[in-house]
């Protein structure tokens, strides 16, 4: 969420940043403004008459020792005039700061000037390719075939438990994709991350204050109950959320978690979204910093070369895009996507994003540090996907089949008691 004091400043740069995302603040903006000063308005009305009510009641105490009774009875009804009307404009004042959070939880974050200007994917810029992309053999199958082949995702069966885009992984795939999942993890850990287990539902305002809420509902599983809870679409919101209302210290805090994620990805169809390609409940392994404002960026960077130095040792070829402005994540201030590409169905197949937030989050979290003179700032958050396994399970196990079978990566042989899926 924007502060509104950064707005007041950087009004004119902040719309046309803002237009890179193909989103007009400007009607935003002036109804934000407006609102604000007649909340300051209020606010210093409120006090003058707190003010006076409070002479009033020296007054009072003054007429109490003097024992001037007859004065007493008439101040007395006019403090109470003054603290009825005084509680008239607190109801003001609370009324437009709800008015004010509404129109600033519409706007998106504001684009860093490295965002390419652009509408849609076709946008991104691709600035880094790494990895030689495989040639398999001419009988060579597509995931969704190797899955059903070699028994190692039920896609029926899921469907008939709960639903399409629920899969079941089965023996060996089930042993496959908790070897990654521990890998990962792992290696996050080796990269100084903590590691926690956060639960898989969240509250409403956690949904806020990470940005899916109220933009993205639509997308979101809600569980209804004596309180409105949220399935979680990724591990950012809870880990993220654990540090909202903190004053933190000893920044960067770098965390690490493996959950599933439940997204509803309503109106996806077609040939992109089979196999593996789009679920409605995947698994992920997550990192997420908080950083001081001026290191983020560095974070950012260090962020990027951790998921590439996995998905070397995966030795699976990828290429790292920035995202254009209108395909920039609704809180995110720079994102980066990582792509691995897929031999069988020969296109790439996003794996991560990593992305800075800059102080969007952090001010919907009231996530804040000291700097030198004692005073309190917002923190900086990033996180990232290291990594998500559906689609990286599909690149593996197409990129790696054989005649003879599907050979697993050397990285994460020692996690499973088979080399190869026959």
């Amino acid at each position: 969420m924007l502060e509104i004091n950064k707005i007041k400043e950087n009004k004119q740069s902040f719309l046309k940043s803002l237009k890179l995302r193909n989103f007009n603040a400007e009607d935003f903006f002036e109804k934000i403004l407006l609102k604000e000063k007649n909340r300051k308005s209020i606010i210093k009305e409120n006090e003058l008459l707190l003010n006076e009510a409070n002479l009033i009641t020296k007054e009072i105490e003054l007429l109490y020792r003097n024992k001037q009774l007859e004065k007493i009875e008439i101040l007395k009804k006019k403090s109470s005039q003054l603290k009825k009307k005084s509680k008239e404009l607190q109801a003001k004042i609370s009324l437009i700061e709800v008015e004010i959070k509404n129109l600033l939880l519409e706007i998106p974050n504001i684009p860093n000037k490295l965002v390419p200007s652009g509408s849609s994917e076709l946008d991104n810029e691709i600035i880094l390719e790494s990895g030689s992309i495989p040639t398999l053999f001419s009988e060579a199958k597509p995931h969704w075939e190797l899955l059903k082949k070699y028994n190692l995702v039920d896609f029926d069966l899921g469907n008939k438990i709960t639903g399409s885009g629920f899969p079941i992984f089965i023996d060996k795939g089930a042993r496959l994709q908790r070897a990654l999942i521990t890998y990962f993890l792992d290696k996050n850990i080796e990269a100084g991350y903590v590691e926690y287990a956060p639960p898989y539902m969240v509250n409403k305002d956690s949904a806020y204050c990470t940005g899916q809420l109220p933009k993205f509902e639509d997308d979101l599983y809600k569980v209804s109950g004596e309180t409105e809870l949220y399935l979680i679409p990724t591990a950012e919101i809870p880990v993220t959320n654990m540090f909202k209302d903190l004053i933190v210290d000893n920044l960067p805090l770098k965390c690490t978690s493996y959950t599933p994620c439940f997204r509803r990805e309503a109106g996806s169809y077609g040939k992109n979204v089979r196999g593996l390609n789009r679920l409605h409940q995947f698994d992920k392994v997550e990192i997420v910093q908080i950083t001081h404002p001026e290191k983020s960026y560095n974070a950012l960077q260090e962020m990027i070369k951790h998921v590439s130095l996995i998905l070397d040792a995966l030795e699976l070829p990828y290429r790292i895009v920035r995202l254009c402005g209108g395909d920039l994540g609704f809180s995110s201030a720079l994102t980066y996507d990582f792509e691995v590409y897929s031999a069988a169905q020969e296109k790439w197949l996003e794996v991560s994003s990593v992305s800075n937030f800059e102080s969007y989050q952090a001010n919907r979290l009231k996530l804040r540090y000291r700097d030198q003179d004692n005073k309190k700032k917002l923190c900086h958050t990033l996180n990232g996907s290291s990594l998500a396994l559906p689609r990286i399970f599909a690149a593996l196990i197409e990129n790696n089949q054989s005649i003879n079978g599907i050979k697993i990566p050397k990285a994460i042989q020692s996690y499973l008691d088979f080399d190869i899926i026959s």
